[in-house]
């Protein structure tokens, strides 16, 4: 594909003068035809992309990056669109030199014409550093460099990955010093590119995949390494994506890279940073000389504590075969067998004590029931009314014997005063024959039939009238024809009597 031609600014000049007095024969043309003019010669004339270096002046941000390129002698504007700057991370100050790719453009509506930018570098050796301190201080911000989120090292890990080149000499010395310290630690070998334009993505696709296996090997740890070599041979570890696969990685990361003076990201986002391949293998690998000594002191320790542990449950066994249970072990028997019999009894005791209470409440709620039936209610006002009739049937008795006491009282009383008794002391009285008491003798006429009652019966007679013709010839009398009749106390006949 061939490239447009540069512009050649002595194809825009001005056409000649016509002279004085000539006249015109063409109109003039609009802004926008000019500007239309200016834009196309432009985009005819200048090819694209250039790059332009120069420094960064009145730089200003405003969703995207405006600034002025500019060298001693001339000043270009310059645009860096804001998905420019996240996609190349672009971090720009004043004075900065840099290099800016891009194509140039005319902005007729402001009569601009600007430096359309699709990425700027930082120039010479200079760029690297800039780029790896504004890599550090994004992390930094991140929390990725802070001590407090970073592991442990394993104290005697099963087996270690090694992540490097399988011919650089930072292997074999990570190699010997493993075999020499501590032979029982296995290495696990991972060959990958340590420099070059695809090492770090190498790196990181080596590292994400132990990530996901390190359970299966039985990797407890692992180890990133490489030699010494410039700035240039080390920015494989100043990737930012081998720096998250670091940070993300589930067992501890050591990192050793390069010298000791030298510094990159890796080693500050690992949990352990090492100055050389080989104290990297120091850190990971226990001293087995040192793991010998302590065995031995830990054996002798263990000794000291068996025979103090012997000799103090030599002390107790002694002791306790002193004591009562374990010389008689029969007492316990019978000291376990007399709590049996004295809980027995108190258990005995309290059945008792609770089954006479319960007996008694249970009588007491029988009384109670008993009280509320209807048939022992009506028993007890059968017995009070039982016990009524017979003290009304005693006080009758008593009343009616008491009546009759004074009834025969009153009977003697009234025999002695009555007329019975007047007639047995020799006196009668008369009465006619419908019972009228004679109390005159003018109540009586000749004729008359009169009857004397006596003690002893009674006398009828009649009344005569005149002296009689033979003055010795006594009246008649007439014989006793019947007995008095006995009269009771309520006028009845005596037994015998006639009436």
């Amino acid at each position: 594909m061939m490239s447009r031609p540069l512009f050649d600014p002595s194809k825009m000049a001005a056409k000649p003068r016509e002279p004085q007095g000539a006249k015109a024969t063409e109109a003039p043309m609009r802004v926008r035809e000019l500007a239309a003019m200016v834009d196309g010669a432009i985009r005819r004339g200048v090819a694209s992309p250039l790059r332009v270096v120069g420094e960064v002046s009145g730089l200003r941000e405003r969703t995207h990056l405006y600034f002025d390129l500019k060298d001693g002698e001339a000043v270009v504007a310059c645009v860096l669109f804001a998905n420019v700057v996240r996609k190349h991370r672009i971090v720009l100050r004043d004075g900065l030199e840099v290099v800016v790719t891009g194509s140039l453009e005319f902005y007729a509506k402001a009569g601009k014409l600007s430096l359309i930018g699709t990425n700027a570098q930082p120039v010479g050796a200079g760029a690297l550093d800039l780029a790896f301190k504004q890599l550090c201080e994004e992390l930094r911000g991140l929390g990725w460099f802070d001590d407090v989120r970073k592991r442990p090292l394993p104290t005697l890990p099963r087996r270690v990955a090694v992540i490097t080149s399988r011919s650089s000499a930072a292997l074999q010395d990570v190699l010997d010093t493993m075999r020499r310290r501590c032979p029982a630690v296995e290495v696990a070998l991972i060959d990958a590119r340590v420099q070059g334009e695809s090492a770090a993505a190498e790196l990181r696709a080596k590292l994400l995949a132990l990530s996901r296996r390190h359970k299966d090997i039985g990797v407890d740890a692992v180890i990133i390494t490489r030699g010494g070599g410039s700035a240039e041979d080390l920015w494989a570890f100043n990737d930012r994506a081998l720096a998250e696969a670091i940070l993300k990685c589930p067992v501890p990361v050591v990192a050793a890279i390069g010298h000791e003076t030298d510094t990159t990201i890796a080693e500050l986002v690992a949990d352990v940073r090492a100055a050389t391949p080989t104290q990297a293998a120091m850190r990971l690998t226990p001293d087995n000389e040192v793991l010998l000594e302590q065995v031995d002191i830990a054996g002798s320790r263990l000794h000291g504590v068996l025979l103090r542990q012997t000799a103090d449950g030599a002390r107790a066994i002694e002791a306790l075969s002193r004591r009562r249970p374990i010389a008689r072990p029969m007492s316990i028997t019978a000291d376990a067998r007399a709590g049996v019999d004295r809980a027995a009894d108190r258990l005995a005791d309290r059945a008792r004590a609770r089954l006479y209470h319960a007996t008694l409440r249970l009588e007491r709620l029988s009384a109670r029931l008993d009280a509320h039936k209807p048939a022992a209610a009506l028993s007890r006002r059968s017995q009070r009314l039982d016990y009524a009739a017979n003290h009304l049937a005693r006080a009758m008795t008593q009343r009616v014997e008491s009546e009759m006491r004074r009834l025969d009282a009153s009977e003697r009383q009234l025999r002695a005063v009555g007329p019975q008794g007047v007639l047995a002391r020799g006196y009668s009285y008369t009465t006619l024959a419908d019972g009228r008491l004679v109390r005159s003798a003018s109540a009586v006429s000749v004729g008359d039939e009169l009857v004397t009652t006596l003690a002893d019966g009674r006398v009828r007679s009649t009344v005569g009238g005149g002296a009689p013709k033979n003055a010795a010839a006594a009246p008649k009398r007439v014989a006793r024809d019947e007995p008095t009749q006995q009269m009771g106390l309520f006028g009845e006949s005596s037994p015998g009597s006639k009436g």
